[in-house]
């Protein structure tokens, strides 16, 4: 269970980078464990054990890329530098942390620091991530981004749906999946049937690859190789990182239903301590350097802590929650209505509404089902794929779900989109990502969803 680090190609300057960023959001965990034995506070989701995965990553991709974490990648945030004060005002569930007060968990995202929070569940995530990356895609930015999941979250038909849309449009994102031994209670082999997850990668066309998610340096160099490789040649990639979770799934419900030996066993891997012993045998760091480290973290996590517990507790304010449900918007047009009057057809209104649409706003995003050159079922989109291109004209599989998710990715990184239902009812199938994140994400954490979602419904026919 020995941890062998190839640091060839790696210097040292990056190596203990690797290492602080592991050793902050260890100290903050440390710290919020004995808060929540004080009661101060509510709960808590740990990553001890798995934080050589985030420290990685965020050493590996650049600072304007997009990270989607999860509940355990506390080392996204801190390493991407979001202050501590506001991170612990979040988590004590204050006004002047992300989300008004209105949560105490990462359900929330920082666009300052190119991070996209998740909501509980787990698989719109990945449609998110797919949007963020089909935005870079038609910015020729050459950017990518990565995405958490969880081994249990590959269960969910989600995770289906956003391998199989981003390998058929060749978009550059990075699904990492923390294979940490159970999701809560259930062990991995009681979740799927294959000897590795990323044995799944062959059957969506794509690279895949599993890695020792304990080894910092490993991380780190897996994802800086696949980033470099995607940015010229856009395309999907499958990543699993094998790792443990020490601690209960969140800490009331303990660890009694993992055998012991297996405890002992991952605990020798620690990735923190590891890496610190590996560093001090090379040479490559000093016992005083290690403690200066800690002396900064602690003093950092103090006084962000105590500025936390000195704000007031949230008041509510009526007014200002409803408020905070939809984002302020001024509509100003150049164009004077004019008196014309033309009788057209329902279907062509529609279809000259949403043509000046794409015509006003060139990063506006069309996407459905037999939208492009079969025009749509009703024919709303006769003509577009010739007028506005493929890239936004997209043909989408049948997978509503992540389809919505993506169009929130848009909206993240400025674009609009028009997504087309083939008929009403099938909406059905994108239930959750509409209620929970698109219809919520602007009162949770202040980010505008610029989607407008087409239900054709009725027509006088008496079909349902």
């Amino acid at each position: 269970m020995s941890i062998n680090y190839n640091i060839s190609d790696v210097g040292h300057e990056t190596l203990i980078s690797l290492y602080s960023s592991m050793l902050k959001p260890r100290m903050i965990e440390e710290k919020m464990l004995l808060l929540l034995r004080q009661g101060k506070i509510s709960k808590w989701f740990s990553g001890i054990g798995q934080e050589a995965i985030a420290a990685g990553v965020t050493n590996a991709l650049e600072k304007d890329e997009f990270i989607l974490p999860m509940h355990r990648n506390l080392g996204v945030f801190t390493g991407r530098d979001i202050e501590l004060s506001r991170l612990f005002a979040q988590f004590q569930g204050k006004k002047s942390g992300f989300t008004n007060g209105r949560d105490r968990s990462f359900h929330f995202g920082s666009v300052e620091h190119n991070i996209i929070g998740m909501i509980s569940h787990l698989g719109p995530q990945m449609g998110v991530a797919n949007g963020v990356a089909l935005s870079n895609l038609l910015s020729k930015n050459n950017k990518v981004c990565l995405v958490f999941s969880g081994e249990g979250g590959t269960s969910e038909g989600d995770f289906h749906e956003a391998l199989n849309v981003a390998s058929v449009w060749s978009l550059p994102v990075i699904f990492l999946i923390e294979n940490n031994g159970y999701g809560l209670s259930t062990p991995v082999h009681e979740q799927y049937n294959c000897k590795n997850l990323a044995d799944r990668g062959v059957g969506y066309g794509m690279p895949a690859y599993t890695i020792d998610g304990n080894n910092v340096v490993e991380v780190f160099k897996k994802i800086n190789s696949l980033a470099h490789s995607m940015r010229t040649n856009p395309h999907p990639v499958l990543l699993e990182c094998k790792t443990f979770r020490m601690r209960g799934h969140e800490e009331a419900s303990g660890v009694k239903y993992v055998p012991k030996k297996l405890l002992d066993e991952w605990g020798k891997k620690d990735p923190v301590i590891s890496f610190e012993k590996f560093l001090l045998d090379k040479q490559i760091i000093k016992k005083f350097e290690i403690d200066d480290f800690k002396k900064e973290f602690k003093h950092q996590i103090d006084i962000a802590i105590n500025q936390a517990f000195d704000e007031e507790d949230i008041q509510s304010d009526m007014q200002f929650e409803l408020n905070s449900v939809f984002k302020d918007y001024s509509f100003t047009s150049n164009t004077m209505p004019s008196d014309k009057v033309t009788k057209v057809r329902f279907l062509d209104a529609i279809s000259s509404a949403l043509k000046q649409g794409m015509e006003k706003h060139d990063n506006l995003v069309f996407m459905g089902q037999d939208i492009a050159e079969y025009g749509g079922v009703f024919k709303i989109s006769d003509g577009f794929l010739d007028l506005f291109g493929q890239e936004r004209v997209r043909n989408t599989p049948i997978c509503e779900s992540i389809i919505v998710s993506m169009a929130l990715g848009l909206s993240v990184s400025g674009f609009k989109s028009v997504v087309e239902m083939q008929f009403a009812d099938f909406v059905s199938s994108g239930f959750n990502p509409i209620v929970n994140n698109i219809a919520k994400s602007y009162y949770r954490w202040g980010q505008c969803s610029d989607v407008v979602i087409r239900m054709p419904c009725g027509a006088g026919v008496g079909a349902g």
